[in-house]
Protein backbone atom coordinates (compact mmCIF):
# COMPACT_ATOMS: atom_id res chain seq x y z
CA UNK A 1 0.00 0.00 0.00
CA UNK A 2 3.02 2.42 0.63
CA UNK A 3 3.87 1.47 -2.72
CA UNK A 4 0.72 2.00 -4.17
CA UNK A 5 -0.11 4.78 -2.27
CA UNK A 6 3.24 6.92 -2.75
CA UNK A 7 3.71 7.28 0.64
CA UNK A 8 3.46 5.74 4.70
CA UNK A 9 -0.08 4.30 4.93
CA UNK A 10 -2.30 5.52 8.00
CA UNK A 11 -5.86 4.66 9.60
CA UNK A 12 -7.62 7.18 7.79
CA UNK A 13 -5.91 5.94 4.27
CA UNK A 14 -7.06 2.33 5.72
CA UNK A 15 -10.03 3.11 6.32
CA UNK A 16 -10.71 5.01 2.86
CA UNK A 17 -9.66 1.86 0.69
CA UNK A 18 -11.66 1.04 -2.40
CA UNK A 19 -12.26 -2.01 -4.26
CA UNK A 20 -10.05 -0.82 -6.57
CA UNK A 21 -7.33 -0.71 -4.18
CA UNK A 22 -7.24 -4.15 -2.80
CA UNK A 23 -7.92 -5.44 -6.32
CA UNK A 24 -4.20 -3.70 -7.36
CA UNK A 25 -2.63 -5.38 -4.23
CA UNK A 26 -4.33 -8.93 -5.68
CA UNK A 27 -2.79 -8.15 -8.98
CA UNK A 28 0.54 -7.30 -7.71
CA UNK A 29 0.79 -10.69 -5.60
CA UNK A 30 0.02 -12.60 -9.07
CA UNK A 31 2.45 -10.05 -11.19
CA UNK A 32 5.54 -11.62 -8.37
CA UNK A 33 4.52 -15.13 -9.46
CA UNK A 34 3.03 -15.77 -5.93
CA UNK A 35 0.74 -18.92 -5.78
CA UNK A 36 -3.27 -18.60 -5.73
CA UNK A 37 -3.02 -20.40 -2.26
CA UNK A 38 -0.44 -17.91 -0.68
CA UNK A 39 -2.55 -15.21 -1.75
CA UNK A 40 -5.68 -16.74 -0.60
CA UNK A 41 -4.16 -17.21 2.70
CA UNK A 42 -2.65 -13.29 2.52
CA UNK A 43 -6.06 -12.01 2.00
CA UNK A 44 -7.84 -13.76 4.85
CA UNK A 45 -5.11 -12.37 7.05
CA UNK A 46 -6.04 -8.91 5.57
CA UNK A 47 -9.33 -9.35 6.42
CA UNK A 48 -8.58 -10.73 10.08
CA UNK A 49 -6.56 -7.35 10.27
CA UNK A 50 -9.45 -5.34 9.17
CA UNK A 51 -11.99 -6.68 12.25
CA UNK A 52 -9.06 -6.47 14.19
CA UNK A 53 -8.93 -2.40 13.67
CA UNK A 54 -12.79 -2.33 13.82
CA UNK A 55 -12.88 -3.63 16.73
CA UNK A 56 -9.91 -2.23 18.54
CA UNK A 57 -10.37 1.15 17.15
CA UNK A 58 -13.13 1.67 14.83
CA UNK A 59 -11.48 1.49 11.76
CA UNK A 60 -14.24 0.34 9.12
CA UNK A 61 -13.66 -0.01 5.73
CA UNK A 62 -16.40 -2.02 4.18
CA UNK A 63 -14.17 -2.73 0.82
CA UNK A 64 -12.24 -5.70 2.06
CA UNK A 65 -15.35 -7.84 2.08
CA UNK A 66 -16.56 -7.23 -1.24
CA UNK A 67 -12.80 -8.96 -2.58
CA UNK A 68 -12.86 -12.39 -3.65
CA UNK A 69 -9.85 -14.93 -3.40
CA UNK A 70 -8.22 -16.13 -6.05
CA UNK A 71 -9.97 -19.38 -7.63
CA UNK A 72 -7.59 -22.34 -6.07
CA UNK A 73 -6.84 -25.42 -8.25
CA UNK A 74 -9.13 -28.29 -7.43
CA UNK A 75 -6.84 -30.62 -5.07
CA UNK A 76 -6.84 -34.83 -5.91
CA UNK A 77 -5.55 -37.15 -3.56
CA UNK A 78 -2.22 -38.79 -5.05
CA UNK A 79 -2.35 -42.64 -3.60
CA UNK A 80 0.48 -45.10 -4.20
CA UNK A 81 -0.12 -47.67 -6.82
CA UNK A 82 -1.49 -51.20 -5.17
CA UNK A 83 2.31 -52.46 -5.77
CA UNK A 84 3.83 -49.28 -3.99
CA UNK A 85 1.23 -49.52 -1.42
CA UNK A 86 1.92 -52.96 -0.48
CA UNK A 87 5.55 -53.17 -0.72
CA UNK A 88 5.67 -49.76 1.68
CA UNK A 89 3.56 -51.64 4.12
CA UNK A 90 5.94 -55.14 3.64
CA UNK A 91 9.07 -52.94 4.21
CA UNK A 92 8.06 -50.94 6.83
CA UNK A 93 10.35 -52.61 9.30
CA UNK A 94 13.74 -51.29 9.27
CA UNK A 95 15.91 -54.04 9.07
CA UNK A 96 18.63 -52.28 11.41
CA UNK A 97 16.41 -51.39 14.20
CA UNK A 98 15.32 -53.19 16.88
CA UNK A 99 12.89 -56.56 16.09
CA UNK A 100 9.90 -55.07 18.33
CA UNK A 101 10.28 -51.73 16.55
CA UNK A 102 10.26 -53.01 13.33
CA UNK A 103 7.21 -55.28 13.95
CA UNK A 104 5.73 -52.19 15.36
CA UNK A 105 6.63 -49.90 12.31
CA UNK A 106 5.20 -52.56 9.94
CA UNK A 107 1.92 -53.18 11.98
CA UNK A 108 1.00 -49.05 12.00
CA UNK A 109 1.43 -49.05 8.23
CA UNK A 110 -0.61 -52.02 7.65
CA UNK A 111 -3.36 -50.74 9.76
CA UNK A 112 -3.42 -47.15 7.82
CA UNK A 113 -3.60 -48.90 4.98
CA UNK A 114 -5.81 -51.77 5.86
CA UNK A 115 -8.76 -49.49 7.56
CA UNK A 116 -8.27 -46.46 5.97
CA UNK A 117 -6.72 -43.95 9.10
CA UNK A 118 -5.56 -41.16 9.17
CA UNK A 119 -1.91 -41.47 11.32
CA UNK A 120 -3.17 -39.42 14.21
CA UNK A 121 -6.13 -42.39 13.98
CA UNK A 122 -3.56 -45.28 14.16
CA UNK A 123 -0.98 -43.57 17.05
CA UNK A 124 -3.85 -42.73 19.16
CA UNK A 125 -5.68 -45.86 19.65
CA UNK A 126 -4.82 -47.40 23.10
CA UNK A 127 -4.00 -50.62 24.13
CA UNK A 128 -7.82 -51.32 25.58
CA UNK A 129 -8.54 -52.04 21.32
CA UNK A 130 -6.41 -54.88 21.51
CA UNK A 131 -6.88 -58.02 21.05
CA UNK A 132 -8.86 -56.69 17.73
CA UNK A 133 -11.84 -58.26 16.81
CA UNK A 134 -13.87 -57.69 13.34
CA UNK A 135 -13.93 -54.39 14.08
CA UNK A 136 -12.31 -51.44 15.67
CA UNK A 137 -13.83 -48.39 17.03
CA UNK A 138 -12.40 -45.19 15.66
CA UNK A 139 -12.58 -41.60 17.36
CA UNK A 140 -12.05 -39.24 14.11
CA UNK A 141 -11.98 -35.35 13.87
CA UNK A 142 -14.81 -33.32 15.44
CA UNK A 143 -15.61 -36.33 18.01
CA UNK A 144 -17.32 -38.77 15.81
CA UNK A 145 -16.94 -42.01 15.69
CA UNK A 146 -17.07 -44.68 12.95
CA UNK A 147 -16.58 -48.62 12.82
CA UNK A 148 -13.49 -49.89 10.81
CA UNK A 149 -13.37 -53.27 9.33
CA UNK A 150 -10.26 -55.02 10.81
CA UNK A 151 -8.56 -57.83 7.73
CA UNK A 152 -6.87 -60.29 9.69
CA UNK A 153 -3.39 -59.06 8.31
CA UNK A 154 -3.91 -56.56 10.18
CA UNK A 155 -4.63 -58.00 13.20
CA UNK A 156 -1.53 -60.43 12.67
CA UNK A 157 0.84 -57.50 11.95
CA UNK A 158 -0.41 -55.76 15.37
CA UNK A 159 -0.11 -58.92 17.34
CA UNK A 160 2.74 -59.58 16.24
CA UNK A 161 4.54 -56.14 17.79
CA UNK A 162 2.46 -56.78 20.48
CA UNK A 163 4.06 -60.12 21.15
CA UNK A 164 7.83 -58.45 20.92
CA UNK A 165 6.99 -55.31 22.81
CA UNK A 166 9.09 -54.99 25.76
CA UNK A 167 6.89 -52.30 27.09
CA UNK A 168 4.57 -53.24 30.07
CA UNK A 169 1.19 -52.42 28.36
CA UNK A 170 -2.18 -51.53 30.47
CA UNK A 171 -5.58 -50.55 29.55
CA UNK A 172 -5.48 -46.82 29.35
CA UNK A 173 -1.74 -46.85 27.67
CA UNK A 174 -0.84 -46.53 24.14
CA UNK A 175 -1.59 -49.15 21.84
CA UNK A 176 1.53 -47.85 19.76
CA UNK A 177 4.66 -46.76 21.51
CA UNK A 178 8.14 -45.05 21.15
CA UNK A 179 11.78 -46.87 22.45
CA UNK A 180 11.07 -44.55 25.87
CA UNK A 181 7.25 -46.45 26.06
CA UNK A 182 5.54 -43.31 25.39
CA UNK A 183 2.94 -42.80 23.18
CA UNK A 184 3.88 -43.05 19.32
CA UNK A 185 4.06 -39.61 17.55
CA UNK A 186 2.61 -39.25 14.03
CA UNK A 187 6.20 -37.90 12.66
CA UNK A 188 8.07 -40.50 13.67
CA UNK A 189 5.51 -42.68 11.36
CA UNK A 190 6.24 -39.79 8.62
CA UNK A 191 9.67 -40.18 9.34
CA UNK A 192 9.73 -44.15 8.40
CA UNK A 193 7.33 -43.27 5.37
CA UNK A 194 10.08 -41.02 4.45
CA UNK A 195 13.28 -43.37 4.61
CA UNK A 196 10.69 -45.47 2.63
CA UNK A 197 10.30 -42.90 -0.37
CA UNK A 198 14.44 -43.29 -0.71
CA UNK A 199 14.88 -46.97 -0.12
CA UNK A 200 12.04 -48.19 -2.47
CA UNK A 201 12.49 -45.46 -4.82
CA UNK A 202 8.71 -44.05 -4.49
CA UNK A 203 7.49 -40.28 -5.57
CA UNK A 204 7.47 -37.55 -2.92
CA UNK A 205 3.45 -37.77 -2.02
CA UNK A 206 3.98 -41.44 -0.73
CA UNK A 207 3.19 -40.29 2.95
CA UNK A 208 1.22 -41.90 6.00
CA UNK A 209 -1.33 -39.85 4.54
CA UNK A 210 -1.02 -41.42 0.89
CA UNK A 211 -1.73 -44.74 2.21
CA UNK A 212 -5.30 -43.95 3.41
CA UNK A 213 -5.53 -42.06 0.00
CA UNK A 214 -4.71 -45.72 -1.78
CA UNK A 215 -7.02 -47.84 0.85
CA UNK A 216 -10.20 -45.64 -0.66
CA UNK A 217 -8.75 -45.88 -3.94
CA UNK A 218 -8.11 -49.45 -4.27
CA UNK A 219 -11.24 -49.92 -2.78
CA UNK A 220 -13.13 -48.26 -5.40
CA UNK A 221 -11.24 -49.56 -8.55
CA UNK A 222 -11.93 -53.18 -7.18
CA UNK A 223 -15.84 -52.40 -7.23
CA UNK A 224 -16.64 -50.21 -4.01
CA UNK A 225 -19.49 -47.66 -3.85
CA UNK A 226 -19.05 -43.99 -2.59
CA UNK A 227 -21.15 -43.84 0.17
CA UNK A 228 -19.43 -47.53 2.08
CA UNK A 229 -16.02 -45.38 1.39
CA UNK A 230 -17.45 -42.52 2.87
CA UNK A 231 -18.29 -44.52 6.02
CA UNK A 232 -14.92 -46.65 6.01
CA UNK A 233 -12.87 -43.27 5.85
CA UNK A 234 -15.38 -41.06 8.20
CA UNK A 235 -15.88 -38.52 5.47
CA UNK A 236 -18.95 -35.72 6.72
CA UNK A 237 -19.61 -34.60 3.35
CA UNK A 238 -19.76 -37.48 -0.03
CA UNK A 239 -18.45 -34.90 -2.28
CA UNK A 240 -15.13 -35.02 -0.01
CA UNK A 241 -15.10 -38.59 -0.85
CA UNK A 242 -15.89 -38.03 -4.57
CA UNK A 243 -12.36 -36.82 -5.34
CA UNK A 244 -11.43 -40.54 -5.59
CA UNK A 245 -13.32 -40.89 -8.42
CA UNK A 246 -11.17 -38.12 -10.49
CA UNK A 247 -8.34 -40.32 -9.46
CA UNK A 248 -9.97 -43.37 -10.81
CA UNK A 249 -10.96 -41.48 -13.86
CA UNK A 250 -7.76 -40.57 -14.65
CA UNK A 251 -5.69 -43.77 -14.06
CA UNK A 252 -8.53 -45.26 -16.52
CA UNK A 253 -7.82 -42.68 -19.30
CA UNK A 254 -3.75 -43.16 -18.68
CA UNK A 255 -4.29 -46.67 -19.38
CA UNK A 256 -6.55 -46.48 -22.15
CA UNK A 257 -3.87 -43.75 -23.86
CA UNK A 258 -0.98 -46.68 -23.18
CA UNK A 259 -2.86 -49.85 -24.45
CA UNK A 260 -5.22 -48.82 -27.15
CA UNK A 261 -4.04 -49.02 -30.94
CA UNK A 262 -5.44 -46.03 -32.21
CA UNK A 263 -4.08 -44.21 -28.92
CA UNK A 264 -0.63 -44.84 -29.91
CA UNK A 265 -0.76 -44.53 -33.54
Amino acid sequence: MQQHLGGPVDLAQLQGLRPADFRAWLADRRGQGLAASSTARALSAVRAFFRFMERAGGVKNPAIATQRGPKLPHAVPKPLSEPQALRSVREAGDADADPWIAARDVAVLTLIYGCGLRVSEAVGLNFDASPLGDTLLIHGKGGKQRLAPVLPVVREAIENYLALCPHKLQPGAPLFTGARGKRLSPRQVQLNMQRLRGALGLPDSATPHALRHSFATHLLSAGGDLRTIQELLGHASLSTTQRYTEVDAARLIEVYGQAHPRARG
